[in-house]
């Protein structure tokens, strides 16, 4: 898949959520089909055919590479979730994670790679695979990020600091994990890889320290980002990088320095003025407030002003885009109804 596949998707006037949870949730074994490949390959294709989309993208589970990286240190699965690393990774540890990939994946994983290898086989959909970014799963980590990625931020290197030490170490392993992952994702057809990088934002990264000329977001966040990246060049593979975080012109920038197809940022940002600050070579994706479908404050007429806004503003900016969510769109208890009615409402072209 070339990039004007991409390009033509958008000037085609595609409109599409991530949905993926939205069908799996109204599945009434849905934790059993997390772990069942071929199923969950089939709850991506549904909802990519339910929302008219080729590209069959999975759940945005950003759990998954912490929890492969924590089995091969030998954490207990029901710690994983809420477990933070106390001490520095050593070089064994590294090692550790590096030769997990030669051995049978967690289950989650192993499920995610083979409901790729089913939309591949089995659909003729675009089969696409999902990683967390390194500074995401790195902040999933660590106890106190914020401090340590400050500190970081003030010029400290590794070398004088234990805590920055650590975050850097951390980062190195977070992005041997995804590799991994990445690249079995690939190995089973992946044609289209998502980035999803959410806290590479304005919560841990100072913005004072970035006016005054700090390489925070560089050192940090970059060039961990970027060896993934070359990773999926590599194997022919396009690139949707995500991010639905408080974030600046500059870090729109950076972004947009890798070369991603799509581009998918959160309702903070104006696409259309983003729009300016990234190559007509990368389709901008999103932004409705889907975060906030769950609410009665949203409502169906109100959804529907904001798409013909973001639409029409976006064919005056003359950007390549595609009208989406602004991050996977979640179900939520006793609200799936009204969620799943703002999505519909949204999909609708004008006549």
């Amino acid at each position: 898949m070339d990039r004007k596949y991409i390009l033509d998707l958008a000037a085609s006037g595609l409109r599409m959520p991530i949905g993926a949870d939205l069908v799996l949730r109204e599945k009434p074994d849905h934790e059993a089909i997390l772990i069942d490949g071929r199923r969950l390959g089939e709850v991506v294709a549904e909802a990519a055919r339910r929302y008219q989309t080729p590209l069959a993208i999975p759940l945005m589970d950003l759990t998954i590479e912490k929890a492969q990286m924590l089995a091969s240190l030998g954490v207990p699965e029901a710690d994983r979730d809420t477990y933070h690393l106390q001490t520095c990774p050593t070089e064994a540890d590294l090692g550790a994670v590096d030769a997990a990939f030669s051995k049978p994946l967690i289950p989650r994983l192993a499920a995610n790679v083979e409901a790729v290898r089913h939309v591949a086989a089995d659909t003729d959909l675009v089969p696409c695979g999902m990683v967390i970014g390194p500074f995401s799963l790195m902040v999933k980590l660590v106890a106190d990020p914020i401090s340590a990625v400050y500190l970081a931020g003030t010029g400290v290197t590794a070398d004088e600091d234990p805590e920055v030490r650590m975050v850097e170490t951390i980062l190195e392993m977070s992005t041997r994990v995804i590799l991994g992952s990445a690249t079995a994702q690939m190995a089973a057809g992946a044609r289209l890889m998502v980035i999803a990088e959410p806290a590479a934002n304005l919560v841990y990264i100072s913005p004072k320290q970035l006016a005054r000329g700090s390489d925070i977001f560089e050192r940090l966040v970059m060039q961990w980002n970027r060896r993934i990246v070359e990773r999926i060049a590599a194997h022919g593979a396009q690139l949707l990088f995500h991010c639905c975080g408080e974030l600046t012109d500059d870090m729109v920038r950076a972004f947009a320095s890798l070369d991603p197809a799509i581009l998918s940022l959160g309702s903070s940002r104006k696409l259309w003025e983003d729009a300016a600050l990234v190559p007509k070579t990368t389709v901008l994706y999103g932004n409705l407030p889907t975060k906030r479908f769950f609410s009665d404050d949203i409502t169906i007429e109100e959804v529907l002003r904001l798409a013909d806004e973001t639409v029409t503003r976006m064919k005056e900016a003359n950007h390549p885009h595609i009208l989406g969510s602004e991050c996977d769109v979640l179900s939520v208890p006793d609200r799936h109804e009204v969620i799943v009615g703002k999505v519909a409402a949204f999909m609708q072209r004008p006549a």
